[in-house]
């Protein structure tokens, strides 16, 4: 690493704590919740800091409204199974404007997508067991 950014991630660790506690604040603000996991993570200020600006930032794109980011998050929890997550981008999504229409069309979709991947590699497998019953 270069003397310059050595430097400067040093500087940015020394201000851990502050940052820390600026992004538990805006994460409230932008979520209308404290995230369960964050006060835990915010144990350790060095790593908190850079992974939940990380995670902020790429939450809140600069080409996306963000009831399209919350949205895209409602969908991503619901894929992932992480029904806290999904309670919270939900209400996130709610807070930026979506409507229960569009958080259900959401939700769906992220359904079809999951229906989908356990389909695809279940009949995979069972046509890798069976291939002399495989209908071509």
């Amino acid at each position: 690493m270069k003397d310059a950014t050595r430097k400067t991630v040093k500087i940015f660790l020394d201000n851990a704590d502050a940052i820390s506690d600026d992004v538990m604040e805006d994460t409230k603000e932008m979520l209308g919740t404290m995230p369960f996991i964050f006060p835990l993570q915010r144990e350790r200020p060095e790593n908190f800091a850079l992974s939940a600006l990380a995670d902020y930032r790429t939450c809140r794109p600069e080409h996306l409204p963000p009831k399209i980011a919350e949205l895209i998050a409602v969908a991503a929890a619901a894929g992932a199974g992480a029904d806290n997550c999904l309670k919270v981008h939900i209400n996130a999504a709610r807070k930026e404007g979506a409507t229960r229409d569009e958080i259900f069309d959401t939700i769906m979709i992220a359904g079809v997508i999951g229906k989908t991947k356990v389909l695809a590699s279940s009949l995979r497998m069972m046509t890798d067991v069976f291939p002399q019953d495989t209908k071509k």
